[in-house]
């Protein structure tokens, strides 16, 4: 028998990870960053460039109820967010296919890191100036011949291997 929202016995835990999303614009994306972040059990979703309209009905059908459970804020620049969270001590990642980036899964961390993963566009990835200032780029190997996913997806395989290597806050 499938389980309920409040049957599972998964263990509620909240990592130091805040979500920089840089110029993402696509209502059902941003639904699904909720149901990603509230998951993850992230700090919060910082959306930059692009309004979240709450009142989408997409938005609101993809995020189901995690939106009443996700702290989210709503930012202009996203470069500017992520200079902030660097001088809080985070270490600034970003998901994008570079030059100089790693595979997620090799990316070590220590128990006290605390990480704001910038997520891109979804046609233009990540900005270039972010990428010049992240301590790390970051990207998922692919056996295909495409060089990209729905940024979503890649965020929930980011988020999952992170979150493998993180402890939780306790």
């Amino acid at each position: 028998m499938q389980a309920t929202h409040d049957s599972t016995t998964f263990e509620k835990k909240k990592f130091p990870i805040v979500l920089i999303l840089d110029g993402i614009s696509s209502p059902a994306n941003m639904g699904s960053l909720f149901r990603l972040a509230d998951a993850f059990g992230i700090e919060k979703l910082i959306f930059c460039e692009n309004p979240v309209d709450l009142k989408s009905n997409r938005l609101k059908r993809t995020a189901r109820a995690t939106i009443k459970n996700v702290l989210f804020e709503e930012r202009e620049n996203s470069q500017a967010v992520c200079m902030e969270l660097k001088l809080e001590g985070y270490k600034i990642l970003a998901l994008e296919v570079a030059s100089g980036s790693i595979p997620v899964q090799e990316m070590h961390f220590q128990n006290q890191d605390k990480v704001a993963l910038v997520l891109g566009n979804e046609s233009r990835g990540v900005k270039k100036e972010i990428l010049e200032m992240a301590d790390d780029l970051l990207h998922i190997e692919m056996f295909g011949d495409n060089s990209s996913m729905n940024v979503t997806h890649a965020g929930a395989i980011a988020l999952f291997e992170i979150t493998k290597r993180l402890q939780p806050v306790r």
